[in-house]
């Protein structure tokens, strides 16, 4: 019998995610091919589309808002900024989870370039990493859902019939329009918890949480839940009833209330899954939420410039700001040099932005993301000191006359 041997984890610290000169591009680069035939049909028309990384190849994704934790994604939202007008305007994303493969990382971030490169250059490139998305990428699923599984290890659709041994845990919350920058209702958000479960409970005082027990479904509201929360999990608990011609009893348990010990006591560390514990049982560091910025983390935005007009490449902050304040504005950027705008410390769309100029190198394009991903690993001590909740935060590539209005919001422009 063969050898199998587990593809190799990604790890979100890793300092070289745009790949330069590794292994891991020759690799993606080698099954890459010359044309992409996903490519054909994206960006035509008004919408959102998902394509899944599949042993290096992009597949069409059928389950738009459904991702699985162990794999890797790419998401084209196609807009016009002007109702009344032709030209389309695009966000690209690329998703990855948290047990994703070095190569389905890799391929996500090779692929999300070559399709920047089919669409002209204009799209806005954003990183997404589980459990820290972005607001507007959020804003396009009126149900986004992360589910434990994926291409290498199989999966289970959340409707379908269940095992006898059914242990499924998830977190309910609902997104705030108000950060998402458009205007539209509440969208259901649903993550599956795979450890660290009681944990979890008191970490989000003021969201819902739902135990699938195959021919029972346990519903939690905390104290502080909303309306909206209570809703949307009725929601998502319908879905799976429906699904199953109306088989599972739903039972409904308030923090404080008749029988919580109860659904409390059923959460133990028994039912973890093996690939998010570790060997001690103790919750890993994946379980561990982004919630404050790192204190070495500058208080309002600072600006950097990468340059190799000196014949080196140069990444140096930039001091002598042309504006009044202490904010950057658009003034302070030069169209031949490339900039790492780091705002990660704003409270409703934390960010760090790689801006590249028309007149910029070869060199300063291809490395912009790079040296924004190296600033966050480094910014909070890298591996000694917590780098991989810093390294999450969302990384936005935009290139001179395609900015984003978020983008053109923190410099004082106007979209």
């Amino acid at each position: 019998m063969a050898h199998l041997t587990k593809p190799t984890q990604y790890k979100i610290e890793d300092s070289n995610i745009a790949l330069l000169g590794s292994d891991l591009e020759k690799r993606v680069r080698e099954h890459a091919g010359d044309t992409e035939p996903a490519w054909e049909s994206a960006g035509k028309a008004v919408g959102t589309q998902v394509w899944r990384i599949e042993q290096f190849h992009v597949k069409a994704w059928k389950q738009p808002g459904e991702f699985f934790d162990g794999d890797s994604y790419i998401v084209l939202h196609t807009y016009k900024k002007d109702p009344n007008a032709e030209a389309l305007s695009y966000d690209l994303h690329f998703w990855l989870g948290e047990n994703t493969s070095q190569d389905e990382a890799g391929t996500a971030a090779y692929k999300t370039v070559e399709l920047d490169d089919h669409l002209g250059g204009t799209p806005v490139e954003y990183r997404e990493v589980q459990d820290y998305e972005s607001p507007r990428f959020l804003s396009y699923f009126p149900k986004f859902m992360v589910l434990h599984g994926g291409t290498a290890s199989g999966f289970r659709h959340v409707t379908e019939a269940p095992p006898l041994n059914l242990f499924n845990f998830y977190h309910i919350s609902a997104s705030k329009p108000a950060s998402t920058g458009v205007n539209k209702p509440a969208n259901l958000i649903v993550r599956q918890v795979t450890n660290g479960y009681q944990k979890a409970i008191k970490r989000y005082p003021n969201d819902v949480f739902v135990l699938d027990k195959g021919r029972e479904i346990w519903q939690w509201n905390s104290k502080k839940s909303s309306g909206k929360e209570k809703f949307k999990a009725a929601e998502f608990v319908r879905t799976i009833i429906d699904a199953r011609k109306h088989e599972p009893v739903l039972k409904v348990f308030d923090e404080g209330g008749s029988g919580a010990n109860r659904f409390l006591s059923e959460l133990t560390e028994d039912h973890a899954h093996p690939s998010n514990a570790d060997a001690s049982g103790t919750e890993s560091e994946a379980d561990t939420p982004l919630v404050t910025p790192a204190t070495s983390a500058p208080s309002s935005p600072v600006l950097y410039r990468l340059s190799d007009a000196s014949g080196q490449v140069e990444f140096t902050q930039v001091v002598d700001l042309q504006g009044a304040g202490p904010t950057p504005t658009l003034a302070d950027f030069d169209s031949a040099d490339a900039y790492v705008l780091d705002d990660s410390t704003d409270p409703d769309v934390p960010a760090v932005y790689a801006w590249i100029g028309k007149s910029s190198s070869v060199v300063e394009r291809k490395n912009a993301v790079q040296y924004a991903q190296n600033y966050l690993w480094g910014l909070n001590g890298g591996a000694q000191g917590g780098g991989k909740k810093r390294s999450s935060t969302s990384i936005v590539r935009l290139t001179q006359g395609n900015e984003s209005s978020r983008f053109l919001k923190v410099v004082g422009a106007r979209a």
